[in-house]
Order: structure tokens, then sequence, then C-alpha cells
């Protein structure tokens, strides 16, 4: 249950996340508005870390060096999500976003990339994915 309130949670962020970095970028630009994304959830990440204390930078070195990539990834995904409700509009942007975000974590479950648990593609995971697509089609229909 706990996992279900993160994952709304999360999903009310980013929609508006998405938003707020737009009316940012449009004052500032995209670069600009990326850094300072970033830059002020490192600075809220940091501090939260030093009142929490959860996690020890002793164990980074036997980090796979690949997941370090985190945060490289976060500019690209800001960057085109900015992009894309530009583009789109915010709706139909993030329901596009979450449909690609299903899919490749779907393939990343099938076939058990990263340490993740391999869970078989089944008929019921792709008739939910035929599902969201005819959803976010019939939701652009006009």
């Amino acid at each position: 249950m706990l996992g279900a309130l993160y994952a709304l949670i999360a999903g009310l962020f980013v929609s508006v996340q998405g938003i707020f970095n737009v009316r940012l970028s449009e004052k500032v630009g995209f670069w600009l508005t990326n850094a300072i994304v970033h830059g002020s959830g490192f600075v809220l990440s940091l501090v939260v870390f030093w009142l929490i204390r959860d996690g020890s930078l002793h164990k980074l070195g036997s980090v796979n060096k690949l997941y370090l990539l985190g945060g490289c990834m976060g500019v690209v995904i800001v960057f085109t999500a900015m992009k894309s409700v530009i583009a789109l509009n915010p709706a139909y942007a993030i329901a596009i976003l979450l449909i690609a975000q299903l899919l490749g974590t779907l393939a990343v479950e099938s076939f058990g990339l990263f340490g993740v648990d391999k869970v078989a593609l089944s008929a019921n995971r792709l008739i939910g994915i035929g599902v969201m697509i005819a959803g976010v089609a019939i939701f652009k229909l006009k």
C-alpha cells in the first residue's frame, strides 16, 4: 500500500514539475532551467542526507559505475519532458511519457537487466499496454 502511495505522489509531482520547468524555461532557457532543476534537487537531497544519514559514502566505490549515470539521464529526462509538454500539451505529453516508461520497464523486467528480477512478459501485460495506448489515442481524439 505504501508503494502505491509513493507512486501516486511521484506521478503528481512529475506532472506539476513538467509545467513548472516549462514556465521557468520560457524565462531563462532550457539548459539553465535544467541546471536549476538538478542543482536545487542536489541541494535538497544533500540536506536530507545530512539530516537522515541513510547511506554510506564509503560504499560508493563498490557501486557499478553505470548506475552513477542516473543524474545524466535526469538531464535528458527533464529536457525532453519540457520539449514534449511544449509541443503537445501537458496531459498528452505525460500520457505518452508514461507509456514509454512502462514499455522500458517491461523490457528491463522481461530481460532481467541491471540486476532486476526477471519477470515473464505475459499476455495480460501486453493487453494492459495495448489498453493504455488505445486510451491515449481515445484521449487525443477531437
